[in-house]
């Protein structure tokens, strides 16, 4: 029986990931604190009062800044307070609801980065809208949550020879007791966890961001080139859409039908 193995947000777009225990999502508007806040690039016009889906590539990321998987962050919901931890020692920590923790923090990235940021990031977060990478394909994509299949990373770690930690796939969700692959059939299909029902909205594409090591920085293996050769696609992992509000935990099963259906 298949079971969660690990849940993760991600509060701001390229950064650490956050274990928790447990998840609660809205149909209506996803995952809370997931992706709630990016740091655009400095060339990059964004308005909060109008907030229009851009790609990844207007912000900062681990495709492009693979310095990112140096820093481990948290980020308080309560206190609004994001902290940067960089070899064990706290180098930032500030208020994101204040202009001065704001301007803090894009001060601090404008000088970790360097010259890739473009100018001065600017920390954005917009009401009702996400900065996941699926935003660009409608509201659905963007309050989307995503789910790794533990025994599909075991599948490439056995044709490429090598480890490969599973955060590097970002996901929110991990579950072990699958067959190899068996996300891959999810699509339009219902899938339960605990008591939550979701939908498999589509595969997950991946791109270079995934040869980021999360524990390194390094950019060491070409996993969408592995993922083409051994397996004749560049999937891994599937995007779910939330069909009634409710919670999740670790150690939640989970079960997979036919004809998912729209009603709550």
């Amino acid at each position: 029986m298949a079971e969660v193995t690990a849940l993760y947000r991600y509060p701001v777009k390229g950064l650490s990931a956050e274990p928790l225990p447990a998840l609660t999502l809205a149909r209506a508007s996803g995952l809370a604190f997931d992706r709630e806040y990016a740091l655009a690039l400095g060339t990059t016009d964004f308005d909060p009062q109008n907030p229009e889906p851009l790609d990844k590539g207007f912000f900062l990321m681990l495709r492009s800044n693979e310095v990112l998987a140096a820093l481990s962050t948290r980020f308080d919901p309560e206190t609004g307070r994001l902290t940067v931890i960089r070899d064990g020692v706290t180098v930032l920590s500030e208020d994101l609801a204040s202009a001065s923790g704001r301007a803090a923090v894009e001060s601090f990235f404008e000088g970790y980065i360097g010259p890739a940021a473009k100018g001065r990031p600017r920390l954005v977060r917009a009401a009702g809208h996400k900065f996941t990478d699926g935003s660009v394909i409608s509201p659905a994509f963007m309050r989307a949550v995503s789910l790794i299949n533990l025994a599909s990373v075991r599948a490439l770690e056995e044709r490429t020879g090598q480890p490969i930690h599973p955060l590097r796939f970002r996901a929110n969700i991990y579950v072990d007791g699958l067959e190899p692959w068996a996300e891959m059939d999810w699509v339009d299909q219902e899938v339960t966890i605990g008591s939550l029902r979701l939908r498999g909205l589509a595969r997950t594409p991946r791109c270079a961001a995934v040869d980021v090591n999360p524990e390194t920085a390094a950019r060491d293996t070409n996993l969408p080139k592995a993922l083409k050769r051994n397996f004749g696609h560049v999937d891994l992992g599937i995007y779910l859409e939330v069909l009634a509000d409710g919670a999740i935990a670790v150690g939640d099963r989970m079960a997979v039908r036919p004809g998912a259906e729209d009603a709550a």
